[in-house]
């Protein structure tokens, strides 16, 4: 169990790790490039639908029953809805908005300072939503990782691809705000440790032996949080920044490349680490 945690606990700071890519983006480039961000999020949406769908879903209604299979899976949809019901995932702001905003006058000094604090104000908020969507996220990782190296291994790839552009949507601001590449770093840095916290707190929760039956139903619900992510926050990005055309063929793309990789990985691991 002790290694199936620390295997969890890398893969979930990779994905981590992927909103500090996001920040530098924003740092090197100042204004980022929304048709790039949105072909990326076209691409994890495919690889996320393929997990969900082919692999999640499918291993727990062949595991556990039709029936079964789908309660779990829904149940995962029901508790990612009621999460983002409550905590909407921030949605990203156009970069050319925010560069023309910084080289208004606003009337004085006093107004771009109030203007710079509700900004600043606004990625905070950003940060502590992406947090909060990040803690499941790391939950994910590890349950893929105990049922097999592969499945955590898929799970946390296409989770770190969709929290590149959450690294830019929290740096973004901050850093129009504060002037300050470290400050956007930091705390898009800093919201995406949710992620490998989710995989600490949830293994401390869960016993050390889990029945096949319960491991293949929470797998079923997290493949029921992952498709509701994807279809509710990933999708619509995707066709707001790179059009509806591009993104059905990235998503497509996604969806192919995830179903490769699902079968040379399950070819080239070891039966006990890809079952």
């Amino acid at each position: 169990m002790a290694s199936q945690v620390l295997v969890a606990l890398a893969l979930s700071l990779v994905g981590g790790f992927s909103t500090s890519l996001g920040a530098l983006l924003v740092i090197l480039s100042g204004a980022p490039n929304l048709k790039m961000l949105g072909l990326l999020q076209g691409f994890a949406a495919g690889l996320m639908l393929s997990i969900s769908f082919l692999d999640l879903a499918h291993n727990a209604i062949n595991s556990i029953g039709f029936l079964k299979g789908n309660l779990w899976f829904f149940a995962g949809v029901i508790l990612f809805a009621f999460v983002t019901h409550f905590v909407p995932e921030p949605t990203l702001a156009p970069g050319s908005d925010i560069n023309r905003k910084k080289d208004e006058d606003d009337g004085g000094k006093d107004v771009m300072k109030k203007h710079r604090r509700q900004v600043l104000f606004s990625g905070i908020i950003t940060a502590i939503g992406i947090s909060l969507h990040n803690f499941p996220e790391g939950m994910a990782v590890f349950l893929g990782s105990i049922k097999g190296l592969r499945v955590g291994l898929n799970l946390a790839l296409a989770i770190a691809l969709h929290n590149i552009p959450e690294g830019v949507a929290v740096a973004l601001p901050v850093y129009f705000a504060t002037q300050s590449k470290w400050q956007a770093f930091k705390l898009a840095t800093l919201s995406g440790f949710a992620e490998p916290l989710g995989v600490i707190i949830v293994a401390y929760l869960f016993p050390s032996s889990l029945s096949p039956e319960i491991l293949e139903g929470l797998l079923g619900s997290v493949g029921g949080v992952m498709a509701f992510l994807t279809l509710h926050e990933m999708l619509p990005l995707a066709f707001d920044y790179a059009g509806p055309k591009h993104a059905v063929k990235v998503v497509f793309l996604g969806m192919a490349c995830m179903s490769a990789s699902l079968y040379f990985l399950e070819m080239s691991l070891p039966k006990d680490l890809s079952l």
